[in-house]
């Protein structure tokens, strides 16, 4: 038996400037990419050969047909995919600068405005795994209720409940402490939780990785996977804890690579019965498969161009 998957939140068009070293401003080519963390972890699963849902919505112009065909060529079930008469596809526009930094703006849509009411709460009953790993949900908006509602429904129906909370920096800067707040309600009642270094101090405010994760696991969250990079996977079930090693890559672009992770993850949980009892070493041999997934997809341009199918996996 295969469990389906429900990923909510933000699907979108990421525009990546041609040149480097350049502003927005100066910038003259920029190259379209389907963009949003949750749609990254539905194309994961469905490369994998999962069965993978999106809810979300986008515009009813061009660039939100795109990213329905996106879906819909990678297998990636649509049934929840809205479309908004009233609100453009959201954008975000990105320029690469030498040192690192990113010149960054966003013109946040349609994504923003999903309504619990045109959800069809029926058809979600049916759901036995769904994942909260938005990048936008937790800002102001209709879909920062329809989030919290969502996942409130998915207590209540004893999903398993992954979150990811997804910190971009550029979208709460100066507004850290309320991000902060929001996850940890989120976090408290998850099954899995990914975090990345970054995210677990900002969110703990703990230094030490095993003290940060065992706080979090205090407060309610049940497994936890702190992403190391290179390094690998930092995975514990409050009982037990262990690095799990990552694969050997020459990497070109780690872009998506979080998102292919959690993918691969959420992939193998949906082939047990019981995804909420899983036993250390099953645990570990999870993560592991995960670890490569989000590793080959650094061996390639482009989030979900790059995702790897089942087979590239084992074959690695």
């Amino acid at each position: 038996m295969t469990h389906s998957i429900l990923c909510i939140g933000e699907l979108l068009i990421d525009f990546f400037c041609n040149e480097r070293n350049v502003n927005l401003q100066q910038g003259q080519t920029f190259i379209k990419h389907a963009g949003g963390a949750p749609a990254n972890v539905c194309a994961a699963i469905a490369k994998l050969g999962g069965v993978a849902y999106f809810l979300g919505k986008v515009g009813a112009d061009p660039f939100g047909l795109f990213l329905e065909n996106m879906l819909h060529s990678l297998n990636v079930h649509t049934n929840f995919l809205m479309k908004d008469q009233n609100h453009p596809t959201t954008l975000a526009f990105v320029s690469l600068q030498e040192n690192g930094e990113r010149d960054f703006t966003f013109n946040r849509g349609a994504d923003a405005h999903l309504k619990m009411e045109e959800i069809s709460v029926v058809s979600i009953q049916s759901m036995k795994m769904m994942h909260f790993g938005s990048a936008t949900a937790l800002l102001p908006g209709p879909l920062q209720q329809t989030y919290f509602e969502l996942f409130t429904l998915a207590k209540k129906n004893r999903c398993f409940i992954s979150f990811d909370p997804n910190f971009r920096g550029d979208l709460w800067n100066g507004q850290e402490q309320l991000f902060k707040d929001l996850s940890l309600k989120y976090i408290s009642h998850s099954d899995f939780v990914k975090l990345s270094e970054e995210e677990l101090v900002l969110i703990t405010g703990e230094q030490e990785m095993k003290k940060a994760v065992t706080s979090l696991h205090i407060l309610g969250a049940r497994s936890i996977a702190v992403t190391l990079g290179e390094r690998g996977t930092y995975f514990s079930n409050h009982m037990e804890s262990k690095i799990v090693p990552s694969i050997s890559i020459n990497a070109v672009d780690t872009t998506g690579a979080g998102d292919a992770f959690v993918g691969a993850v959420l992939y193998q949980l949906s082939k047990k019965e019981t995804p909420h009892e899983i036993p250390f070493d099953a645990w570990l041999e999870i993560i592991t498969f995960g670890n490569k997934v989000g590793a080959l997809v650094c061996e390639k341009m482009g989030a979900i161009e790059a995702l790897p199918k089942l087979e590239d996996v084992v074959s690695r």
